[in-house]
């Protein structure tokens, strides 16, 4: 038992109220593993009161980009030794394998330097001439960030927040998914041992309400959320009247087009990778497979093949490369959207049951849909489980059509052998990124979606700028200089 009591505000490790508390649960044995304070709608105000002296009156957004990009240095360092611990804790809270949180978590502290590269680098002021005179175009931190991260990826979702967010001179109150909070407690740690000053990154764990009174709290200028649809919705309803910056990484419904001449093999690592690793629970995940219509069964083959290509079992063997769904909740609601496509006429080719021996824990088989059409909810609505639905197009400007006939525009992909097939597709899907014969997820440009898959962009150095706010200042000749 992972058993945690506080809170980490404004500096200090705060006793939280009394109160049970949020359970956090093995996904691979169903027991509990962890327990974390639910905060209160007054130890969130304290949390953002922090953050907002913090920003009005500490140093923090006064330093140099070089001294705070130094803090934050040292925060990574301190990380560094713990990273088999981190890599077990998600293992343990989210059901990843072991082989893979092992690799991720040092990926995220290459994220959170390449972050502070970034900012090193970044020029914030750009002075210019114009017919009015000269100007100072500033850039400036956006104030205090509301960061919330989803469970599907804690460790490095919380960099990628965190460390940008920091690193331009905002405060933080950080919060992390209540399915996986105990990783989030050494990120705590770390800043505070690097010597953040007080208030500039708080923790508040917790749950739906604990989200609602902070990204409703009015003394957050920007709210950094990554999670579903619905909730975003919910998020854009509070931040609405006090005009608070959004950034919304939401759901998606994403398609993958598979032309007559792809390469079966790298449509195999795609759909593999794409579809069904993390079991599903991507927000890119090729979701929808697009296949011609003629050749049908020949590519469900290739599909299989790439849903049987996984070793399922538990996590925390070596030899696993598929773990269980993350929660009882996420288990009932992928094998609900399983027994209502068949209802919609829909049948199952291959998985969509329980492998053997794994009866405990919320395990369930790579599935591939087929007899599918566009309009069934299994094709519109975010499972977020390892399931591919098929379905059949003629001619590609037909896939493209059904590839954008949906409410999401977060991903999409295509696999063909001809450039200028992908380069047609990949300029028509409307979606905030896209790849060509494989699945990626890049760091280094910017992610986000369009339509009900959110506003804004992460990552990259769009991702940087994203915590910033543009002011300009407009000269007299004798002035200039005090900006040069």
């Amino acid at each position: 038992m992972n058993v945690r009591n506080e809170l980490f505000i404004d500096g200090r490790w705060h006793a939280a109220a009394p109160g049970p508390g949020i359970a956090v649960m093995s996904p691979a044995t169903e027991e509990q593993i962890g327990r974390v304070p639910d905060a209160s709608v007054q130890e969130v105000d304290l949390a953002v009161t922090a953050a907002r002296h913090a920003f009005d009156a500490g140093p923090w957004p006064h330093l140099s980009t070089a001294e705070r990009a130094q803090v934050l240095e040292r925060a990574l360092a301190n990380l560094e030794p713990k990273l088999g611990e981190i890599a077990n804790l998600v293992t343990a809270q989210m059901g990843l394998p072991t082989t893979i949180s092992r690799q991720k978590a040092p990926a995220g502290l290459w994220v959170g330097r390449y972050f502070l590269d970034l900012a090193r680098e970044q020029q914030t002021l750009d002075l210019r001439e114009t017919r009015f005179g000269p100007a100072a175009v500033l850039r400036e931190p956006v104030g205090v960030v509301a960061a919330i991260a989803p469970w599907n990826s804690p460790f490095n979702m919380s960099i990628a927040k965190v460390v940008p967010a920091l690193a331009t001179g905002c405060t933080v109150v950080y919060k992390p998914a209540p399915e996986t909070p105990l990783d989030s407690y050494l990120l705590a740690e770390a800043l505070e041992a690097a010597g953040l000053p007080a208030g500039v990154f708080n923790l508040v764990t917790g749950g739906r309400e604990t989200g609602r009174a902070l990204t409703a709290h009015p003394g957050v200028d920007k709210i950094s959320f990554t999670g579903s649809t619905a909730a975003g919705r919910e998020i854009a309803r509070a931040a609405g009247p006090r005009f608070a910056r959004l950034q919304l990484e939401l759901g998606g419904k994403s398609a993958a087009i598979i032309a007559s001449d792809a390469d079966p093999a790298k449509v195999i690592r795609g759909i593999a990778d794409g579809t069904f690793s993390n079991t599903g629970q991507t927000c890119s995940a090729f979701s929808r497979v697009l296949v011609p219509s003629g050749e049908r069964d020949q590519w469900v083959e290739v599909l299989a093949a790439a849903a049987r290509s996984f070793t399922i079992g538990d996590p925390f063997d070596p030899a696993t490369t598929l773990g269980p769904l993350a929660s009882a909740a996420q288990h009932k609601r992928v094998n609900g959207y399983l027994a209502l496509g068949q209802s919609e006429g829909a049948r199952i080719a291959v998985g969509g049951g329980t492998p053997a021996g794994l009866e405990r824990g919320h395990y369930l088989e790579p599935t591939v849909l087929v007899d599918a059409d566009n309009s069934m909810r299994v094709s519109r609505e975010e499972i977020f489980g390892p399931v591919a639905v098929v379905i059949g197009y003629d001619g590609l400007e037909e896939a493209i059509a059904i590839a954008n006939d949906t409410r999401y525009g977060l991903h999409g992909g295509v696999f063909t052998e001809d450039p200028a097939t992908a380069a047609h597709v990949a300029r028509s899907v409307r979606a905030g990124s896209f790849t060509i014969n494989r699945f990626a997820h890049n760091v280094q440009v910017p992610f986000g979606g369009v339509k009900d898959s959110g506003v804004g962009r992460e990552l990259g150095a769009e991702g940087l700028q994203a915590f910033q706010e543009l002011k300009t200042v407009n000269l007299t000749e004798e002035t200039a200089g005090v900006f040069g």
